[in-house]
């Protein structure tokens, strides 16, 4: 026990190190833990001597990480994700297996099994490296994270036929369709009985522990879900992260998945980082340093051919390039489940001691190089797609209508992008919808849906959907840096378009408002207004206190961030008393106080500080109307007021209010 403290205290003692002089310098964590872990290994310093322990911890890690990545999906998001799951893993996997078995048997004049094997080797991506990246970068919700989730579930999955396969291609048992049968079998049982706990077992388990009250109790509940999941998996000859991944799909499944992943944090972050140690541990400096030019070769070998194929796989599943490049930059590098592999082949003698210690250098660069990858993936993909990628990608057959003006234009169809869709057409707003997913487009379309297949990043596409004659277009779609091109480059089609983005962080919303967007709602503010919104409302505070108190709140909160280092207190006490002029639409109902008054005898501006711009009535527009004009019910009046005042006027236009 006191060799693991030491052990323990000295990886720590390091790393705190080494992560600090890389935050310096702007190189990534991940970086930073494999470099601890090559100082600490047996033929650098050598200062950690257990490395079974070290291993173990590890295998922890990665449990984890995969737990709380299928937290963070649903079983309903996967059954979704099974086109790029089977079918675009099925391709990356296969391609990449012949594209290094082919010429490592005809050009290197290696056995076909040994050339097999190093296929094997190479398909594989790291889950963990790509995940952790790329949760970092809020990207796992674009649709480059969505695909290469996909394809790293469906290297998860293969790799039990592959450890199966193993002892066939060293000739030591023959071809038994039977044992993969049962191997099947037990895969899709598995898969069937996550299934059944996720909608019975679990959501009521976790109901009775949390009537407990006892968050000790809770956690380590969801612990033993986890660890339980992955220890079961194994003894049926699947991986650990495989059933980490269904139990954090079962835990999604139930209403305490946001406490939960809360609580797994914590443990996920430290031990992932022990994996990443340990997997610099594994290299042999002397080797390496013996080896370079051979070792770099390899590696480069390694990325391209890898970013060649699942950049094409992106583009076979019908995505634009630009997603298709950033896939094929995210999983180009050696996963750590091809180590495991490569200790059996190194027992089946598939592998020679020489070609593991090459295998083990190159892997680790293409590990360490991923961060740097993804990093400079967007523009890189920005620069190619300008210059090669086509405007409208998929089904041509469809166009838009190129005689819409003052219309709506929505970027992404997830669920923002469908619940503003749904208003837009019970308001009568004329709207047109661009969204990468060609399935997504294929689905909607055929309901009758004006969605079209394309990149905004192209101003040629955004001006097919009328970009210079429409009147609002709304972003909202997950990628940043997508958002941030895409805003840039409306704003110059298009001065006086009014541009709504949505964002994950508060932190964005002055670098977009620079870039030209005009309201930017980052999710995380708009959720706490919601949050304390409710709670007011369960007070029995009225709803216009509420909705007074929310306009001062967001008003503040917006020109907080926007606001330019002004010199002198005066300036900003003005700044302060500027009424904030806002134009609000109000539905004169049946009975209300305005119903059948006149417009000066209604006294709007004397009683409640409101002026009214306009009115609408039908199809008829009535702009600065007189004082003899009179409301009827079903009118729309249009308030030129501060935010305050017009929510002060909503009552007048109520069937229940009161004069």
């Amino acid at each position: 026990m006191e060799s693991l403290l030491r052990e323990l205290f000295i990886i720590a003692l390091l790393s705190t190190v080494v992560i600090f002089a890389c935050s310096k310098v702007k190189i990534p964590p991940i970086v930073g833990f494999l470099l601890t872990g090559a100082a600490l290994g047996p033929s650098s310093l050598g200062l950690v001597k257990d490395l079974h322990t070290v291993d173990m911890l590890a295998e922890v890690g990665v449990v984890f990480l995969l737990f709380s990545i299928g937290m963070e999906l649903s079983i309903g998001e996967l059954i979704r994700l099974k086109k790029p799951v089977f079918l675009g893993g099925t391709a990356q996997v296969f391609l990449t297996i012949a594209a290094f078995w082919l010429p490592a048997q005809f050009l290197l004049h290696l056995p076909f099994a040994p050339a097999v094997f190093i296929g094997f080797l190479m398909a594989l991506s790291s889950t963990a490296i790509v995940l952790k990246t790329l949760q970092q970068k809020a990207q796992m919700e674009s649709p480059a994270g969505r695909i290469s989730l996909s394809v790293l579930i469906y290297q998860d999955l293969i790799i039990v036929p592959m450890m199966l396969a193993i002892p066939l291609l060293a000739g030591r048992t023959q071809a038994d369709f039977a044992s993969l049968a049962v191997a099947a079998g037990r895969t899709l049982g598995l898969i069937g009985l996550i299934f059944l706990l996720a909608r019975k077992g679990v959501p009521w388990l976790l109901s009775q522990v949390v009537r407990t009250k006892s968050r000790e109790l809770f956690l380590i509940s969801i612990m033993g879900i986890c660890l339980g999941t992955a220890w079961l998996t194994s003894q049926l000859g699947l991986s650990l992260s495989l059933g980490a991944f269904m139990a954090g799909l079962v835990v999604a499944e139930s209403e305490y998945s946001h406490s939960a992943l809360e609580g797994i944090l914590p443990f996920k972050d430290v031990f992932t980082s022990v994996f990443f140690i340990s997997v610099g541990m594994l290299l042999d400096m002397n080797f390496f340093l013996d080896n370079l030019p051979e070792i770099f070769l390899i590696t480069l070998l390694v990325l391209g051919v890898k970013a060649v194929i699942a950049g094409g796989d992106a583009l076979f599943l019908g995505y634009p390039i630009r997603p298709a490049i950033i896939v094929g930059l995210a999983i180009c590098q050696v996963g750590e489940f091809s180590f495991i592999l490569a200790k059996s082949g190194l027992e089946f003698k598939l592998l020679s001691a020489e070609n593991y210690q090459l295998f083990l250098a190159a892997s680790i660069l293409t590990m360490a190089a991923t961060p740097f990858l993804l990093n400079a993936a967007p523009a890189l993909a920005d620069r190619v797609s300008g210059r090669y990628g086509r405007p409208v990608v998929g089904d041509e057959e469809q166009e838009a209508d190129r005689t819409l003006t003052d219309h709506l234009i929505i970027l992404g169809f997830g669920v923002g992008g469908k619940l503003l869709a749904r208003a837009a057409r019970m308001a009568g707003i004329p709207y047109m919808i661009l969204e990468m997913n060609p399935d997504t487009v294929r689905h909607y379309a055929a309901e009758g849906e004006p969605i079209f297949h394309g990149d905004a990043i192209h101003p040629a596409l955004l001006q097919q959907l009328g970009v210079q004659r429409a009147r609002v277009l709304a972003i909202v779609v997950s990628d940043p840096t997508a958002v941030r091109a895409v805003t840039e480059i409306a704003r110059h089609l298009n001065p006086q378009l009014h541009i709504l983005v949505r964002t994950r962080f508060l932190g964005e919303v002055g670098a977009l408002k620079e870039l030209g967007a005009s309201d930017v709602i980052p999710e995380e503010f708009e959720t706490s207004i919601e949050i304390f919104s409710r709670v007011l409302s369960k007070y029995l505070v009225p709803v216009g206190n509420i909705e007074r108190f929310t306009h001062e709140v967001r008003a503040e909160n917006y020109e907080m961030l926007r606001r330019t280092n002004l010199a002198g207190a005066s300036l900003l006490a003005l700044q302060k008393k500027l009424p904030d002029l806002t134009v609000t639409a109000y539905t004169v109902e049946k009975d209300c106080p305005l119903d059948d008054i006149s417009l000066l005898d209604a006294g709007l501006r004397q009683k409640a500080g409101v002026t009214v711009a306009a009115v609408t009535r039908g199809d008829e527009l009535f702009a600065h109307p007189g004082g003899e004009f009179r409301f009827a019910p079903g009118d729309i009046v249009y308030l030129f007021s501060t935010p305050k005042d017009a929510a002060a006027a909503a009552p007048l236009f109520s069937g229940g209010g009161a004069e």
